[in-house]
């Protein structure tokens, strides 16, 4: 399976990329004919910063922020977004102000939750919702119940990769959208072109990597 990778290089910082491994994989939720490899960038520092510069530059002179909300292991990522918002000029609106950065827990029962002492941090702020990848849509429509429960205000949704055209009734600011990818394909349980070809899944994929079947 690792043979089939290939790069996908963002054209206005070709130092940002995506590993695309061709295949059959799924996330229990729909099946795709790719796994998208954005681990480096969530993981690597340089890497994480280039990333946060790119998707602050929306927010920089019109968008209040007082909390950033990391999903998908994307915290480093959040951090340097949060250096980005508050740095130092005219132009920044947020610049001298105070931005945190955190990360929900998932409850017994899967819902998402805040710890305590972060609920002042959600209730009634300026909240970013920073998300590695969006497909089924399933993880934002989780992430922003959850803000609703909080009475957080989303402010805006960032991704590294989003499915086109992306989630109805959100502005989605990202890096990559399957546009990017020639041939690339999700498809809902039980309307799978591969399953209907016969061919075997090659992996259980996640946020976190892939397991193969």
């Amino acid at each position: 399976m690792e043979k089939n990778v290939r790069s996908i290089v963002l054209e206005k910082n070709p130092v940002i990329s995506i590993g695309v491994t061709s295949g059959h994989f799924t996330t229990g939720n729909v099946h795709t004919n790719c796994y998208l490899d954005v681990s480096k960038l969530k993981t690597n520092a340089l890497l994480a910063r280039d990333v946060a510069r790119e998707l602050a530059v929306p927010y920089l002179s019109n968008t209040l922020v007082d909390t950033i909300v990391c999903m998908e292991n994307t915290q480093t990522i959040g951090a340097y977004l949060a250096e980005e918002l508050l740095q130092d000029g005219t132009s920044v609106i947020n610049s001298g102000g105070e931005i945190h950065v955190v990360t929900p827990l998932t409850s017994t029962d899967r819902k998402l939750i805040f710890y305590d002492s972060e609920v002042e941090w959600i209730a009634n702020r300026n909240i970013l919702l920073l998300i590695a990848t969006i497909s089924s849509g399933q993880t934002l429509s989780r992430a922003l119940e959850c803000l609703t429960y909080y009475q957080g205000r989303v402010a805006g949704i960032l991704s590294l990769f989003m499915v086109s055209p992306g989630q109805p009734g959100h502005k989605i600011h990202t890096l990559f959208t399957s546009d990017d990818i020639p041939g690339y394909k999700v498809y809902g349980v039980g309307a799978c072109d591969m399953c209907k070809a016969g061919h075997k899944l090659d992996a259980l994929i996640s946020s976190e990597g892939y397991t193969k079947i």
